[in-house]
This record gives C-alpha cells, sequence and structure tokens, in this order.
C-alpha cells in the first residue's frame, strides 16, 4: 500500500523510537507521539502477557493512564479484542472486523469505558508473539466515532515486526538497563555465548560460552585479524549499514555442520552518545527441532505434518515420499506454512521453531 511521505518521516521516527532503548516503558514513551499521530489515534497501550494457565499480563500504557486498564484482571474474561487477536497472530484487526458495533457497545468494556467517561470509541489491535513464553498485544485506541481504516491497519502491519523486535529486545535484556550491568547479564548466561563488538572488528567481550562455541565451529583461517569470524564480521557491518526493515530480513544468521544449526544473533546496545556497539548472541540449535505448540495451533493436520519434516531438514522430495503425497503438493504445503507462520525461507522457519522451544 502506497505511504505518503509524511507518513513514511514519522514511520522512520517510530523505527528510530524501537530501537532507542532496552526498556520497555521508555521505548513505548519514545514511540508515543509519533504513533499516534501516524495512526491517527487518541491512545496506545501494550499488554504484555506470559501464557498460562493463568494468562500473567502486564498493561504498559504510555501518556495519560487509562484507568479503565487499572481494572483490566475484573474485565479481562470479557475482553472482546484478545479472541480475534490470539486467533491470528501477527494480523492488525480493526473493532469492525471483532464484532458488530451494536454488540461493541453492549460489551462490558465499552460499557465501562463510558462510565470511566472515556469514550474509547473504537480499537484496533495486533497480537505480537515474541517468543513460547512472551506475548504482547498491542491496542491503538480512538476517542471519536470514526473508524480504523484498512489503510490505518497497513501503516501498523509495517511496523509490527518492529514492535515485536523491540518486546523480545527489552525483555531480554531488563535486567540490565546500565551498560556495566548489561555485561554482567551476557557474561554470565549459562544458555548462550556472547560476543560484544564495537564495529567494524573491535572485540569489548567474550562469555566463556563464546568461547567453546566459536573455537569449535571456526578454524584459524576462518578468523579475522581482530579473532573474530570473518563470517560474523561480515554480518555485522552489512547489518550496522542497513535500514532497520532490511535488518529485519537478515538477523539472525544461521549455519549448518552435520546436525547442528549455529544460530547467531545480532542486538544493537543503545548507546547515550558515540558510535553503537552489538551484541552477538551465539547459540547451537540441534537439526531435529520440534514444532512449537504456538506454530501448530496455525496449521491443519497435514501442514503439521510437513513442518515436522522441514524441521528433521528433510528435502521436499523426502517428505513427499515419507507422506505418499507428489513433491508439487509438499511445495504448496511449504509455501503455505511459511506464509500463515510469516516466516521468509527454511533457515528462519528452522531459527523461529528453535527460538520458541528455547528461547535465545
Amino acid at each position: 500500500m502506497h505511504f505518503t511521505s509524511k507518513e513514511l518521516e514519522l514511520r522512520e521516527r517510530i523505527i528510530t523510537a524501537l530501537h532507542s532503548s532496552l526498556s520497555l516503558p521508555l521505548v513505548l514513551e519514545a514511540t508515543r507521539a509519533p504513533l499516534l499521530e501516524l495512526t491517527p489515534a487518541d491512545h496506545m497501550g501494550l499488554c504484555v502477557m506470559t501464557p498460562g494457565p493463568p494468562l500473567d499480563f502486564q498493561w504498559l500504557v504510555p501518556g495519560h493512564r487509562l484507568t479503565l486498564l487499572d481494572e483490566y484482571p475484573r474485565w479481562a474474561d470479557s475482553d472482546f479484542v484478545r479472541g480475534p487477536i490470539f486467533a491470528q497472530p501477527n494480523v492488525v484487526l480493526r473493532d469492525t472486523q471483532m464484532l458488530p458495533r451494536r454488540a461493541l457497545e453492549a460489551s462490558a468494556l465499552y460499557r465501562r469505558s463510558q462510565e470511566l467517561d472515556l469514550r474509547l470509541e473504537h480499537v484496533m489491535a495486533v497480537l505480537l508473539p515474541a517468543k513460547e513464553t512472551l506475548l504482547g498485544a498491542f491496542t491503538l485506541y480512538r476517542d471519536q466515532r470514526v473508524e480504523f481504516s484498512e489503510h490505518d491497519a497497513a501503516l501498523l502491519t509495517s511496523l509490527t515486526p518492529h514492535l515485536t523486535n523491540a518486546l523480545r529486545n527489552c525483555r531480554d535484556m531488563q535486567a540490565a538497563r546500565s551498560g556495566a550491568r548489561l555485561l554482567e547479564e551476557l557474561y554470565n548466561r549459562p544458555d548462550a555465548g556472547f560476543l560484544v563488538v564495537l564495529p567494524p572488528s573491535h572485540e569489548l567481550l567474550r562469555s566463556e560460552r563464546a568461547k567453546v562455541l566459536l573455537d569449535k565451529w571456526f578454524t584459524p583461517s576462518d578468523l579475522h585479524a581482530s579473532g573474530i569470524p570473518g563470517m560474523l564480521l561480515e554480518r555485522l557491518n552489512a547489518l550496522a549499514r542497513m535500514h532497520p526493515d532490511e535488518r529485519l530480513k537478515h538477523n539472525p544468521l544461521v549455519a549448518l555442520r552435520g546436525e547442528t544449526y549455529l544460530v547467531v544473533r545480532f542486538i544493537e546496545l543503545p548507546q547515550p552518545e558515540g558510535p553503537a556497539q552489538w551484541a552477538l548472541s551465539i547459540n547451537e540449535v540441534p537439526m531435529s527441532i520440534p514444532l512449537p505448540q504456538h506454530m501448530r495451533q496455525q496449521l491443519t493436520p497435514r501442514q503439521v505434518d510437513i513442518a515436522q519434516g522441514i524441521l528433521r531438514n528433510w528435502s521436499n522430495e523426502q517428505i513427499a515420499e515419507h507422506l505418499k503425497l507428489s513433491e508439487d503438493t509438499v511445495k504448496t504445503h511449504v509455501r503455505d506454512i511459511f506464509g500463515r507462520l510469516k516466516v521468509d525461507n527454511r533457515a528462519d522457519f528452522l531459527y523461529q521453531a528453535s527460538h520458541l522451544n528455547r528461547p535465545i
């Protein structure tokens, strides 16, 4: 969909704001003004959830507090937004697509908003599955009886990958708000190796786990003069030059050797001044990866069978032979699976599945 120059300018400001901090409240506050102007809307909120049961949630609302959300636990079971967005993760939905106007006005949440003189007349929302243990429901509200349009939804859709990325990065790093604590947190994590690098090639930190993994995966001839594998520096410096939209397509880096994948995720660390440093999260993932429940719920039974074949690193021909299908049928299913799960290719699917099974 075509965006105006003003909309593109606001979108750039929003993306910059989403990468401005690793504190989720600060990110939302920085994002608030340009995002409410872009859509436009009167209020925004992010409900951060840990899947249950019970479903644990926390509302983060920049700007003026919405008293209705302070009471949300009381009204959560009658929230007409939650069901539709959970049924279609990553899809921006307007209230007109969720229920008829008469049903909206009869809902407990709408009636309570009127009692509190909030006048929340229209809503647009999207579920952001950051990982299997972390979900975000991002919601925009309008006070006036002016429906959100298809164009408004397209604008928000263009930002959802960046919203998801910000949610995941901020929650991964929430225990490390300052630079010193961040390095300590990265260094002490037992489940992943970390490098911290100042581009183009200055290494600031290497955790013990990173030393083990890099020694295992790379030979001395693979190393740059800095001691960092050349392929990692090449990807890092390419990412540093890219627009954030392009970064999403090229992050992470996935390599295969034998029965194991090496997955490297590149995280830009906000700096108050000076050039940005990057954390490289390094993890091994076995070739045979379980299909996460979140993905399974979005697929048909036949697509589940084929997805499991992909996770075993089988070719389309091998999957077809195993399931007694034609190779063309398998190709069609694979394309539909990637579309439903919003992944770009096999490497991206393998990474996303491993990430949901074991966040890295």
